[in-house]
């Protein structure tokens, strides 16, 4: 089992002021995103021409910003749940659905009155816009997705109320985006990835939820779920060639998972998104799956 204080010496060490805690936490999430776009760029990739869906109004600090909701077959449909297995979902604070989206770069477009704004191109699958189109709920919640995944990608701030357009489905023009030829692969999720060792909630720290993908040939990637902590003050993680393992706060947390993959522990990276109050690890395997 790897050292946790050779992989993020940051989660494991005791902070005395808040932005030293910031700044590490920065500095871990940067190091994430560096290794995975150096592992990604080497994936496949293929050209698709969105369609037109709806499009929305809303501000940032800069100004008007559109957001076009597009839609294409080429990408990956989420899990088919009903509504109300998905508001089950939300309300108990799972992270396990995905609606797979294609974020598009940010173009300037003149609106109606000849003024300049910024316009985004946001696709997601032919078949669930379809299904989106009859459902208010699934609307909003592409919406919501959407306008976080911006925020994310491009650091903006946008205005959490928006308005849909009703004489227009675009902004200026939908460009080409490219996306990964190949769909990430699932490999396990929750009870199945814990040791017979782990105990149960009731009697000792909860077991949070796990999601784990290939996001390259080279590159697992996990999320970790932890709604109750607000950052990564008291976390430890370990990391072996197989396994990882990760500890919280005043016993809040415990993780036991063992991963059927041969792990680089030393190459791996974490950060602690204070957003979507997860754990994120990148871990570079040793040996391709086949």
């Amino acid at each position: 089992m790897a050292d946790s204080k050779l992989l993020v010496p940051e989660l494991s060490e005791t902070e005395t002021m808040d932005d030293e805690t910031a700044r590490f936490e920065e500095l871990l999430l940067q190091a994430s995103k560096e290794l995975h776009q150096a592992q990604t760029t080497r994936s496949e990739s293929t050209q698709i021409q969105p369609q037109a869906g709806f499009c929305i109004k809303t501000n940032s600090s800069e100004g008007k910003v559109f957001i076009n909701i597009c839609h294409s077959p080429s990408i990956p449909p989420p899990a088919d749940v009903t509504e109300d297995e998905l508001l089950q979902m939300l309300e108990e604070d799972q992270a396990g659905f995905r609606i797979p989206m294609s974020l598009g770069e940010p173009h300037a477009e003149l609106d109606a009155k000849g003024q300049g704004c910024t316009a985004y191109d946001v696709a997601v699958n032919s078949d669930f816009y379809r299904r989106m189109q009859n459902s208010d709920f699934l609307r909003e919640l592409v919406v919501t997705i959407a306008r976080e995944g911006l925020e994310d990608k491009y650091g903006l701030q946008l205005n959490p109320e928006w308005r849909m357009l009703k004489n227009r489905t675009f902004m200026g023009s939908i460009s080409q985006q490219n996306i990964r030829s190949q769909q990430r692969p699932r490999i396990q999720e929750l009870g199945n990835l814990y040791t017979p060792s782990s105990r149960p909630a009731e009697e000792g720290p909860e077991k949070p939820h796990l999601n784990l993908w290939l996001e390259a040939p080279d590159l697992l990637l996990a999320e970790i779920d932890l709604p109750k902590l607000d950052g990564a003050l008291g976390l430890s993680l370990e990391i072996g060639e197989n396994r990882l393992v990760m500890g919280g706060p005043q016993q809040l947390y415990h993780l036991d998972a063992y991963i059927p993959l041969r792990i680089n522990s030393e190459e791996s990276k974490a950060a602690f998104h204070r957003k979507r109050k997860q754990l994120m690890v990148a871990m570079p395997l040793l040996s391709v799956p086949s």
